[in-house]
């Protein structure tokens, strides 16, 4: 066998000699002890800290084979292929899955029953067929680990009905010790593995959830365009560097993956719908990168050991804070910094409830309850990281977060609260019993309809509406920093009641300083709310690079910055459409009738040539806009803005946003339309302000407004100056 391991008696001397590292880190040189005195381990370590190697040093210590039972085949290969790394022979770890052919599977055997296997990964629904138990019982088994336990457990975040079968398929193959690992469990979760597994008496390892390295934020999920941008922005502000991108949806996966890739990004998709094959190029192609994001469901990244993932976006709220923790953490496990940015829309919220409505009453209740967590922490004013720790039975103190999450890096107004928290409290000690948020805030606020209420009588209790004077939503952040700071108990097995603990009635008797910043209010957007977003085909590059290059040309003879010709975005759009007309031309996204007439002619004219040159097929299904698909929205706009309307007048009639009416004005001006604003300019910026803003504008080739607040040094906010650049586009391009 190779290195002579077996019956070492020293795991350091080990480690250097097959893995070449001078020690161990946090509990894994405890748990390695324990595995090799033939102890039952449950081990809960965050990602990044080193869990796989708790069972492969013993594996290789000890004489026999090891079992690791993992979920995935992708994880199998990646962690088989680790292993092979540092090892002269690939017979010394093997994984026994649906993917191998039979000369393959065939080497299995061979190399186990010669004993020079130590470690075999398996699936638990491969471990459960006779052949695999058949082999098992023909070699000795030195231990068995279950990797990513908590999908052992139905309040887990990826519940697999063949995990729980895992006990009675271990007692088969004979009595062993067994090592359960996981990156995520909760108290309850933690109960739920070790019971079934039949391992309550087990050596616990816990080592801390808190990742100090990962920077959390949460944003708000808008317009679908809106979105797509800022995603866009934010990727190429890790230029080069790698990211996972998490949607709920394959059509997601697959949407975002395309518009990425339509950006110049090298991006993948990654879901279960694709082809085993594929899905195994994609993966190979991220760990040897030659591809910078994947965007996947969360079927990716189990496992997956790439040290550089500097971000990972979630663009769906994920369905519990088990899911975000697991999937966030495949981010800065080298130990540098990780971006972890959250999209979150109160609608997709309702999407995931809906999703559960056909399932058992009990596990609707279940995933309820922890989309509810998830939904708290993305609301939260609160420190993100005391709140993710919390959630895993974690005390922490935010002041240690050093402004790594949004909400200590620009934390909201605060405000005394410990009058209200007293009041509160007072609540729940009357009331005698465990009850939701939803029925406690009912009943402070006064909330008489609320079935809840009724059905205790409670709207005659003295202290009924005794909070009436302030919203539900400044007593829901005051109910859950009540829960973070450990005044309250939330019952796990009751679906989540909460009721008074004994800090909390002392607190009442002698109240202490509290600040709260309330918590956000998010608006709900319905995909019917999203604007038009249809993704085209790839467009033909070199035709796109010579456009560019035209428009610069045509800027120069102007003597016009390039983007006030044509934006990028309507260039790629004639990569792909080939306009060799007026009208084609005005129909090209972001272009219009006058800004066709005004500058198209010479794109016209070698788009014309390019396609005769390259004998090019041009698609005939363009379809001609014409004024109807201008919507009244806009149509409204444009008639308010000639009556020198005040633009937050404007936004206020249509019942929108300030920001989402200079959205419309941006795409007004964008599809060849003048609009005139310098009446409302004129309220804030004098004429010498705007003639140097102007000057600035002439100057630059990409709009970049960030860019022209560090410009001017912050002297102009960033609605003054966007305002201005729409000015200064809408009179120089249309």
């Amino acid at each position: 066998m190779e290195g002579a391991f077996q019956d070492a008696k020293d795991p350091k001397r080990c480690l250097k000699e097959f893995f070449g590292f001078d020690g161990f880190k946090g509990n894994q040189e405890l748990v390695i002890q324990s595995i090799l005195a033939g102890e039952d381990c449950f081990v809960i370590m965050p990602t990044g800290a080193g869990k796989s190697l708790c069972y492969q040093l013993p594996a290789l210590m000890k004489e026999g084979t090891a079992i690791v039972i993992s979920p995935l085949i992708a994880l199998m290969k990646n962690q088989v292929d680790n292993i092979r790394g540092f090892s002269k022979s690939n017979g010394l770890a093997h994984f026994l899955n649906s993917s191998l052919s039979k000369t393959e599977l065939n080497r299995v055997v061979t190399d186990m029953l010669a004993g020079d296997t130590k470690l075999l990964y398996v699936a638990p629904e491969t471990l459960k067929k006779e052949d695999t138990l058949e082999l098992l019982s023909k070699v000795k088994i030195s231990f068995v680990a279950v990797d990513e336990a908590h999908c052992i457990s139905e309040w887990g975040h990826d519940f697999r009905p063949e995990y729980r079968k895992i006990r009675q398929m271990v007692k088969t193959i004979g009595d062993v010790p067994i090592l359960a690992l996981t990156a995520t469990a909760t108290p309850k979760v933690q109960y739920d593995i070790q019971k079934n597994l039949g391992m309550l008496d087990a050596k616990l390892f816990k080592s801390s959830f808190n990742r100090g390295n990962l920077y959390y934020q949460v944003k708000p999920k808008g317009r679908k365009d809106i979105v797509h941008k800022e995603i866009l922005s934010f990727i190429k502000l890790h230029n080069n560097q790698s990211g996972i991108v998490y949607c709920l949806s394959r059509k997601k996966v697959e949407e975002i993956a395309e518009m990425l890739k339509m950006n110049g990004i090298k991006a993948l998709p990654y879901h279960a719908g694709l082809d085993a094959k594929v899905r195994a190029q994609h993966q190979d192609a991220f760990l040897m990168e030659d591809c910078n994001v994947i965007v996947a469901t969360i079927a990716f990244g189990m496992g997956i050991d790439k040290p550089d993932v500097r971000f990972v976006i979630h663009y769906d709220v994920p369905k519990s804070l088990e899911g975000y923790y697991q999937e966030t953490g495949r981010a800065g496990r080298d130990g540098m910094t990780g971006d972890c940015l959250l999209y979150y829309n109160p609608n997709d919220v309702e999407k995931l409830e809906k999703f559960m409505k056909d399932k058992p009453v009990a596990e609707q209740e279940i995933g309820g309850l922890l989309i509810a967590e998830t939904a708290a922490f993305a609301e939260s004013s609160q420190c993100r990281r005391k709140l993710l720790l919390h959630y895993f039975g974690e005390t922490y103190d935010e002041k240690d977060c050093n402004k790594m999450c949004d909400n200590c890096a620009h934390p909201k107004p605060k405000q005394d609260i410990a009058k209200e928290l007293k009041d509160a409290l007072m609540c729940f000690d009357v009331l005698k019993s465990e009850f939701s948020m939803n029925h406690i805030v009912n009943f402070i606020v006064g909330n008489k309809s609320d079935s809840g209420i009724k059905s205790y009588a409670h709207e005659t209790h003295a202290m009924f509406a005794i909070g009436k004077d302030k919203d539900k939503l400044f007593w829901k952040s005051l109910v859950r920093l009540a829960l973070v700071n450990g005044y309250l108990n939330k019952n796990i097995e009751k679906y989540g009641l909460l009721s008074i603990n004994d800090a909390g009635k002392k607190y009442i008797v002698k109240p202490v300083a509290h600040e709260m910043s309330v918590d956000v209010e998010y608006d709900n957007v319905s995909e019917d709310d999203f604007e038009s977003f249809k993704l085209e085909s790839v467009c033909d590059e070199v035709l796109f690079s010579n456009l560019k290059d035209l428009r610069r040309k045509v800027a120069k003879e102007k003597e016009l910055p390039p983007y006030v010709i044509f934006q990028d975005p309507s260039l790629e759009d004639m990569a792909i459409k080939f306009p060799i007309t007026i009208d084609e031309l005005a129909n090209i996204n972001g272009v219009g009738k006058n800004k066709a007439q005004k500058f198209g002619a010479p794109f016209l004219d070698y788009i014309e040539k390019y396609v005769q040159e390259n004998d090019i097929e041009r698609p005939m299904d363009i379809v001609l806009k014409g004024n109807s698909e201008k919507s009244a929205k806009r149509v409204s706009i444009i008639l308010n803005i000639d009556k020198k309307v005040d633009l937050p007048d404007i936004a206020k009639q249509l019942g929108i946003g300030f920001e989402d009416l200079i959205y419309e004005m941006e795409q007004i001006i964008n599809s060849g339309t003048k609009i005139n604003i310098k009446f409302f300019l004129a309220q804030f910026l004098d004429e010498d302000f705007q003639d140097e803003i102007i000057q600035y504008f002439k100057t630059i080739e990409v709009e970049d407004i960030d860019a022209a607040i560090k410009y001017f040094d912050g002297e102009f906010t960033y609605e003054e100056l966007k305002l201005m650049h729409l000015q200064f586009v809408s009179d120089l391009a249309n």
